[in-house]
């Protein structure tokens, strides 16, 4: 009596990732309530400017109290009905932060702009737009965490529109760098399974990397849609938490730089954006396309009136975000604080002897645990990611549910909790380390127990005792 999409199972709740989520949700960590429990470090949220968002609540009272500057109540004026388009104070505002992030070296034309209510709604609207269903998108991995089969941008893409994704294998070999024998193997795939390409998804830094496209990369990838015709959509919901070099690059920026900024290529890049990161805003949501096609921002414009932000939400942010000297305080703090968080985590793993990608932004890092594995296996990176739930007592994303094409690696998140919650799960990891360490010795010993119990019975006494000694002395060290 249902629909098929109400009884199929393609949207991925029983992903890895989410299956972290649950157990977290049942034995959640709380310093003074349930110190024992499951700490949160699969949610890529931005918890560590919020008291600036707050203090500018305090001195500037007036918007959350839907009150104009001379104190005038304007609660009726913004719960009557507005249209889909927006206000156009608040995607004015939008559109000066988005050049401000990338140092206004680009402007945005608002009337490109559509407003959505959050980044996957962004994403889907331009899939309506872009593709018909069985239409391809390819997307470099390791993408936004899912399932070993699912991922984010398969459920945000794939459930409702029908579009495919055929993933573009990136390898720890180069860091995980775009190259263009990826975006040919790619391509040749879905021909081969008689699909039609219709464009490229990346995001611009990247979600798990922790990394911003390279100039390389982004030329690249503008030479092989001018070559195959298709779309590129940019998801640059992380532009504002790139913390240290090399600097954020937009898409933008190199049309610009390469004079495509009117031609027919310009028209098959689309640009989404969102306040949740940036910010720090994922409940507020709020979401963007940016578009240089004005069908696609017609089409979009119509579909927006399903998922609408509130009037309230876009007059406070238009305030907010019109504040010049708060947002450059606000920018230059963030990132700040996410260089030093991040290097905490970096440094921490790092004495344990784990190491993390080289990244440059976001709000997580993708960190190397393939020496930890019990066999260089998918299989084996869940038993590793099951222990580090259920023994160690942390939420993190196995890269299969990120699409890694190689066992072992983790996004781990770092800016959703306090420092102490941080020097915390640190302790938690050297000890499942040390661990590790002291079973794998045990377990050496056995065999050099039993091997040399063989040999003892054709040396000398004193020959075996001295050989046993100093195979023991070289474990230790």
């Amino acid at each position: 009596m249902l629909s098929a999409k109400v009884t199929c199972n393609s949207h991925g709740q029983d992903s890895s990732y989410f299956l972290g989520w649950e157990e977290y949700e049942k034995n959640p960590y709380d310093e003074v309530k349930n110190p024992n429990g499951i700490i949160q470090m699969g949610l890529a949220e931005n918890q560590l400017s919020f008291d600036l968002l707050e203090s500018w609540l305090q001195n500037n009272p007036q918007p959350a109290a839907f009150k104009n500057h001379n104190n005038h109540s304007i609660f009726k004026e913004l719960a009557l009905f507005q249209d889909y388009h927006g206000l156009p104070a608040f995607k004015n505002a939008l559109v000066k932060f988005m050049s401000e992030i990338r140092g206004n070296t680009v402007s945005f034309d608002v009337n490109n702009l559509v407003l959505t209510a959050g980044a996957t709604s962004a994403n889907e609207t331009l899939m309506f737009c872009l593709a018909n269903p069985g239409d391809v998108f390819l997307i470099p991995t390791p993408y936004y965490p899912g399932l070993l089969i699912l991922c984010r941008f398969d459920r945000d893409l794939k459930w409702r529109t029908g579009a495919e994704i055929v993933p573009i294998h990136c390898s720890s070999s180069n860091d995980f760098r775009i190259t263009k024998y990826a975006l040919e193997e790619a391509y040749k795939q879905a021909e081969k399974q008689n699909l039609k390409v219709k464009g490229i998804l990346v995001t611009n830094p990247s979600n798990p990397l922790g990394t911003s496209l390279s100039l390389h990369e982004l030329d690249l990838l503008v030479n092989f849609i001018t070559l195959k015709n298709i779309h590129l959509i940019s998801d640059e919901i992380y532009s504002g938490t790139v913390f240290s070099s090399p600097c954020f690059t937009s898409i933008m920026e190199v049309l610009k730089s390469r004079n495509l900024m009117n031609t027919e290529i310009a028209k098959r890049v689309h640009i989404v954006y969102s306040l949740s990161k940036d910010l720090g805003l994922p409940g507020f949501r709020i979401g963007a396309i940016y578009s240089n096609d004005e069908r696609v921002v017609s089409a979009a414009t119509k579909m927006s009136s399903f998922g609408l932000i509130s009037s309230q939400t876009q007059h406070l942010l238009s305030e907010i975000l019109s504040d010049k000297k708060f947002t450059k305080t606000y920018l230059s703090e963030n990132r700040r604080r996410l260089k030093e968080r991040h290097e905490m985590m970096v440094n921490g793993l790092q004495k344990i002897g784990i190491r993390c990608l080289q990244s440059n932004a976001g709000l997580f890092c993708w960190v190397d645990m393939r020496h930890l594995l019990s066999s260089n296996t998918f299989e084996g990176e869940i038993e590793l990611w099951k222990k580090i739930v259920y023994e160690v007592g942390l939420n993190i994303s196995p890269g299969s549910s990120c699409h890694c094409s190689e066992p072992g690696w983790f996004r781990v998140c770092f800016a959703n909790m306090s420092e102490e919650t941080l020097n915390l799960a640190m302790q938690r990891v050297q000890s499942f380390v040390d661990s590790i360490a002291k079973k794998n010795m045990q377990t050496r010993h056995q065999q050099l127990l039993s091997r040399n119990s063989r040999r003892s019975k054709s040396l000398p006494k004193w020959v075996f005792e001295l050989s046993f000694q100093r195979e023991i002395s070289a474990d230790e060290r």
